[in-house]
């Protein structure tokens, strides 16, 4: 069973995310309403991926990927931001901080359900 952990403060938004990913087999997801809350999922829980958004309260989403880059129990879990900054600036800031895709808000729920799939399989 695949563990994807969904990181936003809208809880619209962790629900379309996991309807966006229902046809997904073997997937069972954990959801954090912000940064401080995601870092905790991840001591608690083993996460084999996680969707993020940047734009949180108490911990940014920025803040969150590079702790999660530097540590050495969590460097190589697949983190996809899904944010509605969909400027070039933002993008080039966060795939260099290490994020492994970059969607923005709206998305395409295939195409968000595809990246998952990429990111479990590779």
């Amino acid at each position: 069973m695949k563990q994807i952990l969904i990181v936003d403060d809208s809880l619209t938004m962790r629900r379309m995310v996991k309807v966006s990913l229902r046809t997904l087999e073997g997937a069972a997801f954990e959801e954090a309403g912000n940064g401080l809350e995601a870092l905790e999922r991840l001591a608690l829980t083993p996460i084999d991926l996680m969707i993020l958004d940047l734009n949180m309260p108490d911990m940014h989403g920025l803040e969150v990927l590079k702790f999660v880059r530097k540590h050495q129990t969590f460097h190589n879990i697949p983190v996809i931001v899904l944010t509605t900054r969909g400027d070039e600036a933002n993008r080039a800031v966060t795939l260099e901080a290490g994020a492994s895709c970059y969607l923005t808000k709206p998305f395409e729920p295939k195409m968000l359900a595809e990246q998952v799939r990429q990111l479990l399989t590779a």
